[in-house]
């Protein structure tokens, strides 16, 4: 552990656990990873009309990208046991840079398959919610939920940094300008990981935060990452919560990354709204899921997680039934949606991983966990292509908005029967 790190751990106050610190570094990487993620939804609009890519093209790569996004979480929450966190995100960091900035060169659609589909998509996979719930996992005993939503809100801080000077540099400098600025902003996030991500609480002599027995350290395992990740697969497929989770996961995808997150700027240029109003609105909602994610990870250190994810999808699917309709009641219908939506986008993340945690135990529980978000990332993979064959062929985005609505309403009830550790006493937060 380098001396900086380990001076850092001594200088907080007993009040003050250095888990903190390590959940702002990683909050810094999921949100400069959220930016990256979000760009290519303001450069479809400018790829259309510089390359003639039709928008099914287009959203086809995108979908590739976040498919990789999920399918590499187990892997990666595997090579973090295997070599640990530091040096899986440092490569992370290293693979997103190099993407974003490869892509300044690309003219033709397999050049954006390989830089924006595969590297940046192998990136983003390890800086996602898998590397969340691992530091959660390995750094908090109590407290998880609060700190699972400070992170998942990073995603929704990203979109709000990022969104709008995206937008108006693509208009005013074009869409390179953007790829380099992101590219950048992966590069700045390295030397804050080299210095200031310890292994485990035991690399600096601490405990877990509300740990009050000692549990031994187990250190880097040394089996096969892909090994650790196909046997946690093969053990949780069994279980019938797995495919709930899996499946409620899948619609969360469906409704958030795959659609609002990838077509919303394009869905309201088809209403005359620009392209830095439409990322003003995404960002405006990112704000509010900031507020609402972090709430909901509150809550999830009190109340049944079940009920919550109830009502998290249940609102959800009732405001993309909306959305339609929003654009023709002028100010106050986006307003509306935005609010409803925005408070919801992922507020899902916390409880669910805390139903992870209670159904797989935590050392497996990010690995499985990662074999859940890839779930997700089919299901957004799912929705960005139909919406962009949808739009293509049929000229809006009103049956798309309609049919991820009713995957919502029909994800309220799957996760009514996760049963999980019912009757268990909720943790409370020392």
């Amino acid at each position: 552990m380098n001396k900086l790190t380990q001076s850092l751990a001594n200088a907080v106050t007993p009040r003050f656990h250095y888990a903190w610190v390590v959940v702002g570094v990683i909050f810094l990487v999921l949100l400069c990873s959220a930016g990256i993620r979000a760009t290519p939804s303001v450069m479809i609009l400018p790829l259309e009309q510089e390359f003639g890519w039709n928008r099914s093209t287009i959203s086809v790569v995108i979908s590739v990208n976040i498919a990789l996004y999920g399918l590499i979480g187990p892997f990666s929450a595997a090579a973090m046991q295997r070599f640990g966190i530091r040096r899986v995100v440092l490569a992370a960091l290293v693979l997103l840079a190099t993407g974003t900035a490869l892509s300044t060169l690309m003219h033709m659609p397999w050049h954006m398959l390989l830089s924006w589909g595969l590297l940046v998509g192998a990136g983003t996979g390890v800086a996602a919610n898998t590397l969340g719930a691992t530091i959660v996992s390995r750094w908090f005993e109590t407290r998880r939920g609060l700190a699972m939503g400070l992170l998942t809100a990073s995603a929704a801080t990203g979109q709000m940094v990022f969104l709008p000077l995206m937008a108006a540099m693509v208009g005013s400098y074009g869409w390179r300008s953007v790829a380099f600025l992101v590219s950048a902003v992966a590069l700045l996030a390295i030397p804050l990981v080299w210095l200031l991500l310890p292994e485990s609480p035991a690399a600096i002599g601490q405990k877990m935060v509300g740990q009050v027995e000692d549990v031994k350290d187990e250190g880097l395992s040394r089996r096969n990452p892909l090994a650790i990740a196909l046997d946690a697969l093969r053990t949780s497929v069994r279980m019938p919560d797995f495919w709930l989770l899996f499946m409620s996961f899948f619609v969360c995808g469906l409704s958030t990354n795959g659609y609002i997150g990838t077509q919303f700027i394009a869905m309201c240029n088809d209403y005359g709204i620009n392209e830095v109003s439409g990322a003003s609105i995404l960002a405006a909602m990112g704000m509010l899921d900031l507020v609402g994610t972090t709430l909901s990870g509150w809550l999830s250190d009190r109340y049944n997680p079940r009920v919550l994810l109830f009502w998290y999808y249940g609102l959800r699917g009732l405001a993309l039934i909306f959305l339609p309709y929003a654009f023709g009641l002028q100010y106050y219908g986006l307003t509306i949606f935005a609010i409803f939506y925005g408070l919801d986008w992922i507020a899902t993340v916390p409880p669910t991983v805390r139903l992870a945690n209670d159904v797989f135990g935590r050392l497996a529980a990010p690995i499985v966990f990662g074999w859940i978000v890839a779930g997700h990332q089919l299901g957004a993979a799912t929705a960005t292509t139909v919406a962009g064959y949808m739009r293509a062929t049929l000229g809006n985005y009103t049956l798309s908005s309609i049919m991820m609505g009713v995957a919502c309403l029909i994800g309220a009830v799957l996760v009514l029967r996760i049963k999980g550790k019912q009757g268990q006493p909720t943790p409370v937060p020392a």
